[in-house]
């Protein structure tokens, strides 16, 4: 149930805020480049490569949070984190990334002459070294307006580690 909100929400995101801790046990929340969710994953985009992927290299586990602006509810995804930085996967979702990376500035360019939003920048554009965090999804938390916290485990991913 939770599941199916969440890939609603997340259709329409083009940011996500990843939360990780150092080995000395340093917070730390950066936002990140969503390019999808795909089944059980998240797929997001680091083209910085400073703290979240230094703590996911020690620490291959991550929290991530996203709001609907609709409903004001925030979901936290919590779960383990694979690092793809080269081979045909890396390939094939670096293609997705600059295939979004032209909708996303067409779409910023579009609101601005039409004047529904005003950008500072235009277009997205990423450098050539990125790097996939795929985070699968293993916990869902919906965070309500009333502060009431809602939980979801998805015990067919625990149960395969």
């Amino acid at each position: 149930m939770m599941v199916k909100k969440l890939d609603d929400i997340l259709k329409n995101r083009e940011f996500a805020y990843v939360a990780t801790v150092s080995s000395k046990g340093e917070p730390n929340a950066a936002p990140k480049f969503l390019l999808k969710k795909e089944n059980d994953f998240l797929y997001l985009i680091d083209h910085v490569m400073g703290m979240t992927y230094k703590n996911l290299k020690i620490r291959p586990c991550a929290s991530v949070a996203v709001v609907d602006p609709k409903t004001l509810m925030g979901y936290q995804i919590n779960g383990s984190v694979e690092i793809i930085e080269k081979g045909m996967e890396h390939k094939r979702l670096l293609k997705e990334v600059r295939d979004k990376e032209i909708k996303l500035t067409a779409k910023r360019i579009i609101e601005d002459v039409r004047g529904t939003t005003h950008h500072e920048a235009f277009d997205v554009a990423f450098p050539e070294r990125l790097v996939v965090f795929k985070v699968r999804i293993e916990r869902i938390t919906e965070i309500r307006t009333s502060g009431k916290l809602k939980r979801e485990k998805l015990y067919h991913l625990l149960e395969e580690k």
